[in-house]
């Protein structure tokens, strides 16, 4: 409340008291005139400062005027009891302004402490899934939450600005779903039994989550694994076709997940192994194109680079039929070299080095097609060095077991 308002207030009520107590004034001056003939009641002081009304020897009232006297000492005493709180009022006119603006400050204060202490749901479900992201790249949580800036909370128009695939995927207790991604990134490192049952949590899982890219990518690539391991035909084109679609359904929830445009890619190229000549020159632009999405929102992810590179090396080895066909049906044929594909290969190996084995033999491969022989024994004698425990380096040992004798290493 205002000074100036404190004050208009207070001078209302006193101007309101000074007309009750005219008017008392005025009754009691009617009073002392028409006191010979009405002697009563007498009104006087009382010793609290009120006025009271004392019966004195005399003639009796009529019962009417009685009455009137009666409510007039209540009118008296409410007037009394009204001065001495306007007084107190008046008293504490100077500190008030002062009481109003500390309370005002504490409470500032207090807001702005509880805020900053406070996580919102969503800043906390961000935080949660940078974690899990820096998780499955291998970064630690504090480069990852570092990359995110400080952790404060969040305005409302803040939160209003969430797109629509964002909330979707917040829409799930995150506690819960980042222990459960926690749990299937570690299977998916194991053994073939850790990855089947890596696929069977998140098919248990899906009816809860099956709304969050963020799950519908670790689904498609449990998918994947699955696929990779199983020993019959029918198996495999089976895991292969479910998780293209389960890649696409993540891709078409959160189109900025740059996970899901890479391994619904990755489904893609798997699903060419088992389609039509047609289906699979098909495939392979999609693979393309969802591989350079995956690079434009996540620049520094080796994999992306080393698919690219094999999708550019296998284009470079197309037969001058293959490319007829696919120019028939699609206008205009696939076209990549094998510069291109060394320029990505190098590429991985500048963000991670000593990336996987199949990188290296593949850039042996490209050396040697463009005749640099020496940087190819080089690369042929770095794969060698790496050890052949996953099923991708025993393959990429068969390469070099076939390719080493041709380079002389």
């Amino acid at each position: 409340m205002a000074q100036t308002d404190s004050k208009v207030l207070v001078l209302g009520a006193l101007a309101g008291v000074a007309g009750v107590s005219l008017a008392v004034v005025c009754y009691q001056s009617f009073r002392s005139r028409r006191r010979g003939s009405c002697p009563g009641f007498q009104l006087h002081r009382t010793n609290e400062q009120g006025y009271g009304l004392t019966l004195v020897d005399g003639p009796g009232l009529p019962s009417g005027q009685a009455e009137v006297l009666d409510r007039l000492e209540a009118l008296i005493q409410c007037v009394s009891e009204l001065k001495d709180e306007m007084k107190a009022l008046k008293n504490a006119l100077p500190s008030l302004q002062d009481q109003v603006r500390e309370e005002f400050r504490g409470r500032e204060e207090a807001r702005r402490t509880g805020s900053l202490h406070r996580t919102t749901p969503t800043r906390r479900k961000r935080t949660a899934a940078t974690v899990a992201e820096a998780r499955a790249t291998g970064r630690s949580s504090e480069e990852a939450e570092s990359e995110g800036g400080y952790m404060t909370a969040l305005t409302d128009s803040e939160e209003d600005e969430l797109s629509d695939a964002e909330e979707r995927d917040q829409e799930h207790p995150v506690d819960k779903l980042s222990l459960l991604i926690e749990q299937i990134d570690r299977l998916h490192q194991g053994c073939d039994s850790d990855k089947r049952e890596s696929l069977n949590i998140l098919l248990e899982q899906r009816e809860e989550f099956g709304q969050n890219s963020t799950f519908l990518w670790r689904l498609t690539r449990a998918y994947c694994d699955v696929h990779d391991i199983s020993l019959t035909l029918e198996e495999k084109k089976t895991y292969a076709e479910t998780g293209k679609k389960v890649g696409e359904e993540a891709v078409s929830f959160n189109p900025t997940c740059a996970e899901s445009h890479q391994w619904y890619a990755i489904m893609c190229g798997i699903m060419a192994e088992y389609d039509t000549i047609q289906n699979k020159i098909k495939n392979g632009y999609v693979f393309k194109d969802h591989l350079d999405k995956a690079i434009e929102l996540k620049p520094q992810d080796p994999l992306s680079y080393y698919l690219l590179g094999r999708w550019c090396y296998a284009v470079s080895q197309l037969s001058w039929i293959e490319r007829k066909v696919a120019s028939t049906l699609f206008g205009e044929p696939p076209s990549a070299t094998v510069e291109d594909a060394l320029k990505n290969f190098l590429k991985v190996e500048e963000l991670h080095p000593a990336y996987s084995k199949l990188n290296y033999v593949f850039l042996a491969k490209c050396y040697k097609d463009l005749g640099q022989c020496e940087k190819a024994k080089k690369m042929c004698q770095a794969a060698c060095s790496m050890s052949a425990e996953s099923k991708e380096n025993e393959e990429a040992q068969k390469e070099l077991s076939l390719l080493c004798p041709a380079l002389g290493v």
